[in-house]
């Protein structure tokens, strides 16, 4: 049944004047705290139509909004509208976030409610204290499900051994190490519900939420076994004995609360607030010594070494043969006069990554832009919306793919024909911001934070900004975005995470303008050892990512002599470390012209 939205807002605010609520939360969130969700908990894009990956909808009797950031400005605007559900500017100026709107308009002994396993236990109780200081009451009530009559079930897609092969520690390796952080720090129990890290620690596999390997469960670490909340029949035989001989109990997924209610008088749970959810820390008995700490998980996960990092880089490898592939058949086509559109060009990245070795699927969903639509951020092109592409102008292409042996995201901009003075001299700035980045040496300890401008400088000096982050984590056959590092503009009271060895971040600046085109290129890289000074140790970064930057793109003379040798650099190894895996000569050809230096490319076009 397809309810227009003013109707479910309204079938909304029925139950919300039933039970006394003037206010209801629907974050973007489900009882993992993930930033992608199954169609199950996806209660905010149900009720407001609005599609994004962020972003937060609060109804009061008389408003309704989306408070989002400006990757979705215009898509929020366009699928808002007409809706009676208003669009509000995130991190714009006199725009207060959802939770400070709120306080600036309860009343004592209003009530606001919240799903408790909508958010963690952390935001819960910011939330409940800023609420109590305007005389406010939080409730924990989960009012969308009480009117969402065709709720998609939850999901249930088989769970899979993640290979030791690219794997390399055993989960009774890896649990073993959970077991000696725990005892570190005087804990006898950790509860983990990170799907991720669940994932990673149990060398498993899934695909329950589209795009991210993993699946639903918790996880209840103790000092001998651990219990995995899954629902068993998604584990075959030879799986759930596997995980037995590990010490691993299976339990139904929906028993974790009632298993924690359970937790002996002298247990002392490690627990890692911004991480639970509200919903799961109240089923804790209050004998039970809670231990508030990041989890030794998130730590372990975010840092690959040795053989993973092999992995990595020989799936950058198949990867970037596959985006080569893609790129001249780009051009082939449009010069032999087929009409393409950015569907198409989505259809066949798909298809060209999945005949590489280890592909399981892509990573997000592909945004390839044309032109104006490349000004859009998180832009996607539908069946009932998209471009043709035309032999002019510019084509962003943001994607990635999960393999056995890692994660990739990429975005390049390609020429397809006759570019503007204003796109080229766009392209390069981003591109000077990518290599100030890319260049950085810095002391061990720094974070992403402190790193953020170094990308912003080339296009602040134009007076142009751009309204996303710089770079974030990316997991190992797991989800796209991961933490604990990122690279971004610092904010008040947020977790600053150094950057540390083994980390990989995505490096991603961009120009933005409105109906005419957008711009972004974006890197993968290591961090690594640089050098042993009097001043202690410094890192670097090492680029991951092996695909061709469009030369034909660039306005040379904006360029200094050290950002044209690390791009002659750069080209010269995705040549050598590409070059052996193509064996179609036109694929060869079109590398080699596409790798040729900056010097080179200038006489050549002249």
């Amino acid at each position: 049944m397809n309810t227009p939205i003013p109707d479910r807002i309204a079938a909304l605010r029925a139950v919300m004047q039933q039970r006394g609520i003037a206010a209801c939360i629907v974050p973007t969130a489900d009882p993992h705290l993930s930033e992608y969700l199954p169609p199950h908990w996806q209660a905010r894009e149900w009720l407001s139509g609005f599609t994004g990956s962020a972003g937060t909808l609060v109804v009061t009797a008389d408003f309704a909004g989306v408070w989002t950031d400006s990757r979705y400005f215009e898509q929020a605007q366009r699928q808002l509208a007409g809706s009676g559900v208003e669009l509000v500017k995130l991190n714009v100026p006199h725009t207060p976030e959802h939770v400070a709107w709120l306080c600036s308009r309860v009343q004592p002994g209003d009530k606001v409610a919240c799903a408790a396993d909508m958010q963690s236990l952390a935001t819960e109780r910011s939330l409940r204290r800023q609420l109590a200081e305007h005389g406010a009451k939080f409730v924990e009530d989960d009012l969308p499900a009480g009117i969402w009559n065709d709720r998609p079930p939850l999901p249930h897609a088989p769970v899979y051994e993640h290979p030791l092969e690219y794997a390399i520690h055993t989960r009774a390796e890896k649990l073993g190490d959970v077991r000696a952080a725990m005892k570190r720090a005087g804990a006898t129990h950790h509860i983990v519900s990170a799907l991720d890290e669940i994932a990673w620690v149990l060398n498993l596999r899934g695909s329950d939420v589209e795009y991210n390997p993993v699946f639903l469960a918790h996880l209840l670490v103790d000092a001998s076994g651990a219990t995995l909340f899954v629902e068993a029949s998604k584990l075959d035989a030879k799986l759930q004995q596997a995980l037995a001989v590990d010490g691993i109990r299976i339990a139904p997924y929906a028993g974790i609360g009632d298993a924690l209610t359970k937790l002996p008088a002298d247990a002392k749970l490690l627990l890692a607030p911004a991480q639970v959810s509200a919903a799961l820390a109240h089923a804790i008995p209050q004998h039970v010594a809670l231990l508030e700490a990041p989890g030794p998980i998130t730590a372990a996960k975010a840092r690959k070494h040795g053989k993973e990092m092999d992995h990595v880089r020989e799936a950058m490898r198949r990867d970037g043969v596959a985006l080569v592939r893609g790129a001249r058949w780009l051009e082939q086509s449009l010069r032999d006069g087929k009409r393409l559109t950015e569907l198409d060009v989505d259809v066949e990245l798909r298809e060209l990554r999945a005949q590489q070795p280890g592909f399981i699927s892509e990573s997000f969903s592909t945004i390839a832009g044309y032109q104006a639509n490349a000004a859009l951020p998180h832009y996607r092109a539908t069946p009932e919306s998209h471009a043709e592409l035309q032999p002019r102008g510019m084509l962003l292409i943001d994607s990635g793919a999960q393999y056995f042996g890692g994660t990739t995201d990429i975005t390049r901009v390609w020429a397809p024909g006759e570019t503007t003075q204003e796109q080229r001299r766009d392209v390069t700035r981003v591109l000077k911001g990518v290599i100030a980045l890319s260049c950085a040496k810095f002391p061990r300890g720094t974070t992403g934070q402190q790193l953020d401008a170094l990308a912003r400088a080339p296009i602040w000096s134009a007076g142009v900004e751009y309204g996303h982050g710089t770079g974030h984590g990316v997991g190992y056959c797991l989800n796209v975005h991961e933490g604990p590092q990122s690279i971004r503009p610092p904010h008040s009271n947020s977790h600053f995470e150094p950057l540390d060895v083994g980390m990989i971040t995505s490096i991603e600046p961009g120009i933005y303008k409105p109906g005419r085109h957008g711009v972004r290129i974006e890197n993968l890289v290591a961090t690594v050892p640089a050098e042993q000074t009097e001043f202690g140790e410094f890192l670097a970064f090492d680029t991951l990512t092996l695909c061709p930057i469009d030369t034909r793109l660039l306005d040379a003379s904006l360029l200094d002599a050290g950002e044209i040798a690390w791009l002659d650099r750069y080209h010269a190894t995705v040549r050598e470390r590409l070059m052996p895996l193509l064996d179609d000569p036109a694929d060869r050809a079109w590398l080699d012209a596409r790798c040729t230096p900056l010097a080179d490319c200038a006489r050549n076009a002249a």
